[in-house]
């Protein structure tokens, strides 16, 4: 697409974070939005104040892990505005750092359910809105760099990442081999500054069967250093404007945090030698090494790298 404006653009979990980013972005760039999200009174909340911004824009609440309130929201767009040019597949959730093994049936299909079925159900809701289109469209589907790299903690969420990554991959393909006006495009962020730790604590709480907090001092001193990322990072804007400039330029991989791109280098180098699997941690490890060793707290030998 090289022009959005007047174009219409659907973005799930868009009450706050990285989807309100891509909401602001959107709006400045003359976008119609219909924005979504699970938190009604948090989705509410945006749109007044972006529609108060001079946005044209509607809020439609709706669970993505449930197919039926997907294809609701695509029904809304249509009624509302005629046409669906735009689908950012944002919405999702943490898991925490709990062990494969040591996690529940109900936050394996918790997180799976909103973080990858919810792009299974966008894809197949909106997807033959966008081809019935002359002017074609595009779909952004949040992943994140957890889904191109391996650290050696949180593997629901990695997992689900993961999934968005491939997924996005073949969707793109099948769209390039059979010559349709739609791409895709997957964005990798690194730490935003979000409210992801708390929304994901609060949503567990309420739409899951979570299981226990994982206790102890490392656990601890990994959710304050975490917190303390996230407060440092992005500026979700910042994240939206890159989306924008990925849409527009066709680009397929958003990768927000260059910083990282050494550590997917790493990771790929040991696949195509057959080295086993080694952890990767983020590019500002040292920091949360550095709290540990204030803290007095040994670094555990199966998260090392």
């Amino acid at each position: 697409m090289k022009d959005v404006s007047g174009r219409v653009g659907v973005i799930t979990g868009a009450a706050s974070g990285i989807g309100r980013g891509m909401a602001e972005s959107f709006a400045a760039a003359g976008m119609k939005l219909v924005l979504s999200d699970v938190r009604g009174d948090a989705l509410e909340s945006t749109t007044q104040d972006l529609r108060l911004r001079g946005a044209e824009i509607i809020g439609v609440p709706a669970d993505v892990s449930k197919p039926e309130e997907v294809q609701a929201l695509a029904e809304a767009a249509l009624d509302r505005y005629g046409a669906v040019h735009v689908l950012c597949n944002n919405a999702g959730v943490g898991a925490g750092a709990r062990s494969t093994w040591e996690a529940t049936l109900e936050d394996w299909h918790w997180i799976l359910g909103v973080n990858l079925m919810g792009v299974v159900h966008g894809v197949r809701s909106f997807m033959p809105i966008l081809l019935q289109q002359e002017v074609g469209g595009h779909i952004v589907n949040t992943a994140s760099l957890a889904g191109l790299n391996t650290t050696g903690g949180a593997s629901l969420y990695a997992v689900s990442k993961f999934g968005v990554v491939a997924l996005s991959e073949h969707v793109y393909l099948e769209l390039r081999q059979m010559g349709a006006n739609v791409s895709v495009s997957v964005l990798c962020p690194g730490f935003v500054n979000t409210q992801i730790q708390a929304n994901s604590e609060h949503l567990a709480r309420e739409f899951s069967t979570p299981s226990p907090r994982t206790e102890g001092e490392f656990a601890d001193a990994f959710r304050d250093w975490f917190a303390q990322q996230i407060a440092g990072g992005l500026a979700p804007r910042e994240v939206g404007d890159q989306v924008l400039d990925a849409i527009l330029a066709d680009r397929f991989y958003i990768l927000t945090h260059p910083e990282y791109v050494p550590g997917i280098e790493r990771r790929t180098q040991r696949i195509v030698t057959g080295e086993n699997p080694s952890a990767e941690p983020p590019a500002n490890f040292d920091s949360f090494l550095k709290l540990l060793e204030e803290r007095g707290i040994s670094f555990p030998r199966w998260n090392r790298s």
